[in-house]
């Protein structure tokens, strides 16, 4: 039995070691990006900036949901390395329990990224239970188009008072 033990934490030992290995060459998520079995130069970087947001309430497709759903439009201007606007929806989920809610959201980017144009799409998924926040913003695969084809990344929004910022961590191919 020692021994299966032993091969078992040898195992998953050297897994971890390939999986840190492989995220390391690859630069972990935001350095994934798919290159067809061919190795194709990256640029990996990062933009910030801030935006401004207007959020809009949409009538849900289910005239009988309660009033712990909610569908809104999504108007962005973003401003720094990444000069575009967007415009997407959010649908959301309220508890019953103070602080705890949900969301997902999808939007349409168009503009410049560091001087690169084109679209991209993000995606979002919140949560936060009694208060505590969660929250994933992701580059759609594939949905980068013109001079961004190819883009890869995460972003993350800081909310000051009522002023928004954003730090995009992503990668390109390299022109």
């Amino acid at each position: 039995m020692r021994n299966v033990v032993s091969r078992k934490k040898r195992f998953w030992t050297r897994a971890a070691l390939v999986a840190g290995v492989c995220l390391t060459i690859g630069g972990g998520a935001a350095g994934n990006a798919h290159t067809d079995k061919k190795t194709e130069a990256v640029m990996r970087t990062r933009a910030s900036g801030s935006f401004d947001v207007t959020l809009a309430p949409l009538t849900l497709g289910d005239k009988a949901a309660d009033a712990t759903l909610g569908r809104m439009s999504i108007d962005k201007v973003f401003h720094g390395d990444l000069e575009a606007t967007s415009k997407g929806e959010m649908l959301t989920a309220m508890t019953a329990v103070t602080g705890s809610a949900g969301y997902v959201a999808i939007e349409r980017v168009g503009g410049a990224l560091h001087g690169r144009r084109g679209t991209f799409v993000l995606q979002h998924t919140g949560t936060m239970t009694r208060g505590e926040q969660q929250l994933s913003i992701t580059v759609v695969p594939d949905s980068g188009t013109d001079q961004l084809a190819g883009l890869v990344g995460r972003m993350t929004i800081t909310i000051e008072d009522t002023k928004h910022s954003y730090d995009f961590e992503y990668t390109l191919p390299v022109k």
